[in-house]
């Protein structure tokens, strides 16, 4: 019986945890190894080159260290930066994670749809191109959120977070006269691995009801492609949680349903 599979998440801080959580699901029987580069985060605020230059060399590392079978790239941010070099310098599989716009615009009714992500992700030329390529004559408005993220990371470590803040971050996505306007968003895509933390408080601040999408599940499903059909081991399959700060946390219990209920070490 072959062993189970390492699967390496690498994220900015704990937003991948929404995209490690899908995965855990479809692929019970992995092992995981999960990786929040906070001692660089939030990844929002840095340049392009910057995280090239970050990213490439330290998942050169983690490959090295804990050899996965496959690596998932759990940030927006990351993903639409760094992919094309990763898949240049290693063999391993990648796995990324970018906006969701082809489906948004798909599933939208009113034909306008926004795109909740960081500065940076909004701004990259990838972006634009998912936009011209499949926007489907969508109007898609574009938001970049300074402090979402960092809301989320407050928030998941225990931290007071007001409805005001989050709310400040969210309204810009909502572009109408209100729930009846013809012409209003009515889908938004998360393009942050860090606001689906959020998306209950999301959901309950909105303006009007809207779809929301998240690209979590069809992660997953990419990921289980690409691996071999799941094994039967998953009660021996562990999972560890690695902060590049090396700053210590009491977050174990709060972990373990994004861990499928196992303890992260």
């Amino acid at each position: 019986m072959s062993p189970p599979p390492t699967i390496l998440v690498f994220d900015s801080g704990l937003g991948g945890l929404t995209v490690l959580r899908e995965i855990v699901r479809a692929r019970p029987d992995a092992h995981y190894v999960y990786v929040a580069d906070d001692a660089f985060f939030p990844y929002g605020h840095h340049g392009e080159e910057e995280i090239i230059a970050r990213v490439v060399p330290l998942v050169g590392e983690l490959i090295a260290a804990h050899v996965p079978d496959l690596v998932v790239i759990a940030c927006n941010t990351m993903s639409v930066s760094v992919m094309s070099h990763l898949r240049a310098a290693y063999r391993v599989p990648f796995v990324g994670t970018v906006p969701a716009i082809k489906p948004a615009c798909a599933a939208s009714k009113t034909r306008r749809v926004s795109v909740l992500g960081t500065k940076a992700t909004v701004k990259r030329e990838y972006t634009q191109a998912l936009i011209r390529d499949h926007g489907q004559g969508c109007e898609v408005t574009l938001i970049g959120s300074a402090e979402l993220a960092s809301l989320a990371e407050a928030a998941l470590n225990g931290v007071e977070v007001s409805d005001r803040e989050i709310f400040d971050e969210l309204a810009p996505c909502f572009v109408g006269t209100g729930a009846t306007d013809p012409a209003r968003t009515d889908t938004i895509v998360l393009a942050c691995t860090h606001y689906p933390l959020l998306l209950d408080r999301l959901v309950r601040l909105a303006p009007w009801p809207v779809d929301w999408i998240d690209p979590a599940p069809a992660i997953a499903r990419r990921v289980s492609d690409l691996l071999p059909s799941a094994g039967t081991e998953a009660d021996h399959a562990g999972a560890e949680m690695i902060f590049t700060s090396k700053r210590p946390h009491a977050l174990s219990h709060a972990l373990m349903p994004f861990f499928g209920g196992r303890v992260p070490v």
